[in-house]
This record gives C-alpha cells, structure tokens and sequence, in this order.
C-alpha cells in the first residue's frame, strides 16, 4: 500500500469515527465528547474515561488506546485487523466504548 493509500483508508476511518460520535448523540444520551487533532481523535466518555484513535503513518497503522488497552490496526484490503489477532476495528471499538459508556453503542464504517 503506498503512502496516500494508507492516508485514504485511514483518514476515512477517522470520519467515521466522528459521524457515528455526532449519531450516537444525536440518538441516545451517550453524551460522547469527540475531538480531533491532525490524525488524533479523542472520545470522552461521561465518566471522563478516554479511547483514542491515531494515525501512525510512518507503520501504516491505527492504533487505539482504550481502557483495557493499546491495541494496533492494519489494513488487509478490505478491513483494518488488529495485529494480534483481536479482531477488526469497528467491532472492537464498538465493545470498548460500550463498555466505557455503560451503554449498547454501535460504530460502523
């Protein structure tokens, strides 16, 4: 994958991220306070509890720190999977937000 590639997929990754924040508080009481900075955006959750999701371009990744922890993406051509096998990212990011908000939420692409 070259460079612009990477920044495509990645970039479209972040979108997502925060039209599902605008639609998860639109539609419930969530109450997530997302913010991007460059390649950086950050969920806060009602409880102050953080899940940041960033670009690392020079590895072609995404990575995601959670509360359980720092987990790395890569893109396969299809999806973006977790390096060590824990799975995709939009799955894994709608499990830890969930169980950070206290509450059923849904991300998607």
């Amino acid at each position: 994958m070259t460079d612009l590639e990477y920044l495509d997929h990645a970039e479209a990754v972040l979108k997502a991220v925060e039209a599902a924040c605008d639609r998860i508080n639109d539609e419930t009481d969530a109450d997530i306070d997302n913010q991007r900075v460059g390649g950086m955006v950050t969920l806060v959750f009602r409880n102050g509890s953080q899940i940041v999701i960033n670009l690392q371009k020079p590895l072609h990744e995404i990575w995601m720190a959670a509360r359980s922890g720092g987990y790395h993406y890569k893109f396969d051509g299809a999806q973006w999977m977790d390096t060590k096998g824990a799975g995709e990212f939009y799955a894994h990011l709608t499990r830890e937000a969930s169980a950070q908000s206290g509450q059923a939420l849904t991300f998607t692409a």
